[in-house]
């Protein structure tokens, strides 16, 4: 196999699943859930090419993958915060006690 024949056996399983969600055959949630990932990065991707090989419009899709993908995120964000808020809160409390 070629060097890139991975790379183009992963894009065409993302299409394929991309094009049976189109046409109303879902997956299950977790799949419905990956695919919503997907794009945002398959568009930050594409915008990293295009700003190596030179292309203005790469950064616009780079930029705007990368947004997308920020408003994806964060739900997982707030998870993080809330959970460095109370490791904290304990690292705080067993300091207090050790005294």
């Amino acid at each position: 196999m070629k060097r890139n024949s991975g790379l183009a056996v992963l894009l065409i399983a993302f299409g394929a699943l991309i094009l049976l969600h189109k046409f109303g055959y879902h997956m299950g949630p977790f799949i419905g859930s990956i695919m919503g990932y997907v794009i945002p990065l398959a568009m930050v991707g594409l915008g990293y090419v295009g700003i190596k090989n030179g292309s203005k419009f790469g950064w616009i899709i780079a930029v705007l993958g990368a947004i997308i993908l920020l408003g994806k995120l964060a739900g997982w964000a707030i998870i993080l915060l809330a959970i460095g808020l109370i490791v904290y809160g304990v690292s705080l409390l067993t300091r207090r006690s050790q005294y």
